[in-house]
């Protein structure tokens, strides 16, 4: 009985930190229609040389980085994350331009820039003004492990962004 307690214990207090595991889903909303309402900036390997990106900024990105200015508050960034087909050695099988194929979307990364976050959602869980979320293909948060804020915090002079330069790119030209 005691261990039972202890498993039924230690799952409630895990419970909450799966939550916000990958984001914050419950500050920074699935934004539906992205892919038609967004400008898609770029499809690219991700670092981790395992996964696919596609890439999409809403027009409040768009109009900051063309002005040379950091991103403005209502700002929303959205990673498409795709798994690669994969050859018979398990590896990913890249197409003739150096992008892996892609064989199924398997999550939706969102990052939501607001300078009128609700005093609910603690400042340890964003960096700077940015909050982020990951979602499964349909919408529906995605438990995981990542750490959102750990990994964009050290990357400040670029807004945070991983694809900042690539963005500022796309929209000089």
């Amino acid at each position: 009985m005691k261990r039972t307690l202890k498993i039924i214990v230690a799952a409630l207090i895990a419970s909450p930190l799966l939550a916000h595991a990958g984001g914050d889903p419950e500050y920074v909303k699935f934004p539906q229609g992205y892919e038609k309402a967004f400008t898609q900036y770029g499809t690219m390997n991700r670092a981790n040389q395992t996964q696919v990106a596609k890439l999409y900024a809403n027009e409040a990105a768009i109009s900051s980085y063309k002005q040379g200015q950091k991103s403005s508050s209502g700002t929303v960034v959205v990673m498409e994350i795709y798994n690669p087909k994969k050859d018979a050695d398990g590896k990913p099988v890249p197409g003739k331009d150096g992008l892996f194929e892609i064989d199924s979307l398997a999550a939706v990364a969102v990052m939501e820039n607001r300078d009128n976050w609700d005093a609910a959602f603690p400042k340890e869980n964003r960096t700077g003004n940015w909050g982020f979320a990951v979602y499964n293909p349909d919408g529906t948060p995605k438990s995981n492990d990542l750490n959102c804020v750990q990994c964009h915090t050290p990357l400040q002079s670029q807004d945070y962004l991983f694809t900042y330069q690539k963005l500022v790119d796309f929209v000089k030209k």
